[in-house]
């Protein structure tokens, strides 16, 4: 079988990178290799890819074949155009400084590219970050909402409890005083009527004797 281009899968459970290498097409897939050329990492925001330009180049020049997903990366780092213009200079389609020419416009474009490509993410990211502060204002606005009306009602509760005791009380007074006074006993007033004397006072004084 042919030497492959491929990907040997590192990194933890959940939080994986990739080695690309090169490697005998009978080997297992994370088993030995020939030869590391770079490292692909699909989490970062944009995924990051480490590659030796010339190392490749050279494999894909050997015959070497790369695996759809190693394939879809050497095109996006131009290594795929730029074996196509070698094959082309060696065939004498055109010279190596028309190739050369070719491929740094190509490089051009590709770099623009991808600094849109940056900046809409980065524009999306802080959109997605406004619209994700704007949600929680809105919840943290509804909650105070409800709060604020929780408390209202508890307060109109309050008052209308005050109010009912008050109530109650005006409307219990007059009949507690009459009871209050009535379960008091009256204070004894002495009598008008002359007390009767006694039987000394009632005997008249003897005259007195010379």
């Amino acid at each position: 079988m042919p030497t492959r281009i491929r990907l040997q899968r590192k990194g933890k459970k959940g939080q994986p990178y990739y080695h690309i290498v090169i490697a005998d097409g009978r080997a297992p897939r994370d088993g030995k290799f020939i030869e590391r050329i770079g490292i692909y990492n699909p989490l970062a925001k944009p995924a990051e890819i480490e590659l030796n330009f010339d190392k490749a180049l050279d494999w894909l020049q050997k015959g070497a074949q790369p695996t759809e997903t190693v394939k879809a990366i050497l095109s996006y780092k131009g290594v795929l155009y730029k074996h196509h213009l070698s094959t082309g200079v060696k065939k004498g389609a055109m010279t190596p400084e028309i190739a050369e020419a070719k491929f740094q416009e190509w490089l051009t474009v590709k770099k623009e590219k991808i600094a849109n490509i940056i900046k809409e993410q980065q524009l999306s990211i802080k959109e997605a970050k406004k619209q994700q502060h704007a949600y929680e204002a809105g919840i943290n606005e509804a909650i105070a909402n409800t709060i604020a009306k929780k408390q209202a009602k508890e307060r109109e509760a309050k008052v209308a409890i005050i109010e009912a005791e008050a109530e109650a009380r005006q409307t219990m007074e007059p009949a507690v005083v009459p009871a209050i006074e009535s379960a008091v006993e009256p204070t004894v007033e002495p009598t008008a009527e002359p007390i009767a004397p006694t039987e000394e006072q009632a005997q008249p004084e003897a005259p007195a004797q010379e």
